[in-house]
């Protein structure tokens, strides 16, 4: 499989805080990858340095084979597109207008055609000759897609596309970006901290954990492992902790709920159900965990923040 995205052990420091602490991964052609992590992780800022808005202080970033490609290849630049935070227009231009001034700017023959099927494909054509000020959240949103795919990138970086918006937003986004992988074949890489979204669209991913990378790979392959978590709902958390310690299980949190969130190695689900009750434990509820909220609680060590959904 084509690598056209490597990030190696990319350290960056904002005065003392260090935002980025070795972080390391991969981006292969054609799928779609989530950069996963909650707000403060880093993501923001390793969007900016592929970009080049932002330089590391260390590691480096290689991109269709050519180290820091944004600087040192304006060719490559026409391969790559970003949307990085908020987009912003004018909003006494129409959608149209908005991204042929863009075009025009980038110094690149785009034809009205073009700018037109760029607005068809985030589902805006019908609006394409309206002034931006009437534009909805989402509207914008999709028209940031549209201003980043103008020269027809091969890869494209989105940063939290979906954030701010309502669920039939966010349904938008998402098939959105799902027809520009399927149809399109542009390679996409999001970064978000919506843990449901990154489950349902990204075929691999990296969590984000202060500023390093706790986990990489396939999304199925990730949360259906060897060793599964398991949720358990029991009468009397203090001392199921207790029982399951004293029986060689230490990886173990307790979630917002009062539900204990188990890793149990080598020892069955059954075994682990066996040591409870003998223990004088109610097990309530027994399952297996497959979402990826709890296995982002489970890899970081904490309980996912307010804001992660």
């Amino acid at each position: 499989m084509e690598e056209i995205l490597k990030v190696w052990e990319l350290v960056k420091y904002y005065r003392n805080v260090r935002a980025l602490n070795g972080l390391s991964f991969t981006v292969n052609r054609g799928e779609i990858f989530g950069l996963l992590g909650p707000n403060g992780s880093g993501k923001s800022t390793t969007l900016r340095i592929l970009v080049s808005l932002v330089h590391p202080d260390s590691g480096y970033v290689q991109m269709f084979g050519m180290k820091d490609p944004v600087n040192r290849d304006s060719s490559l630049r026409k391969r790559i597109g970003a949307l990085i935070e908020r987009p912003d227009f004018y909003n006494y231009l129409t959608a149209f207008q908005n991204l042929r001034l863009l075009a025009n700017i980038s110094g690149n023959k785009i034809t009205c055609e073009s700018i037109r099927q760029k607005l068809d494909w985030v589902g805006l054509n019908e609006f394409a000759d309206r002034k931006v000020r009437i534009f909805s959240h989402g509207m914008k949103q999709r028209l940031g897609i549209a201003q980043a795919l103008i020269n027809d990138p091969e890869f494209l970086i989105l940063d939290e596309p979906a954030n701010g918006l309502d669920p039939h937003g966010i349904i938008d986004i998402r098939n959105i970006i799902l027809k520009l992988r399927w149809e399109k074949g542009i390679t996409i890489m999001l970064s978000s901290h919506i843990l449901r979204e990154v489950e349902l669209i990204a075929d691999r991913m990296v969590v984000m954990h202060r500023g390093a990378a706790v986990a990489e790979g396939n999304v199925t392959d990730l949360l259906s492992g060897k060793n599964p978590l398991l949720r358990l709902s029991v009468d009397n958390t203090e001392l199921a902790i207790q029982i399951l310690k004293s029986n060689g299980i230490s990886d173990i949190q307790v979630d917002e709920n009062g539900e204990l969130i188990v890793r149990p190695l080598l020892i069955s689900p059954g075994m682990m159900n066996k040591f409870l009750v003998t223990g004088g434990i109610e097990v309530k509820s027994l399952v297996a965990v497959r979402s990826l909220e709890d296995y982002y609680l489970q890899i970081t060590g904490n309980v996912p923040e307010s804001h992660i959904h």
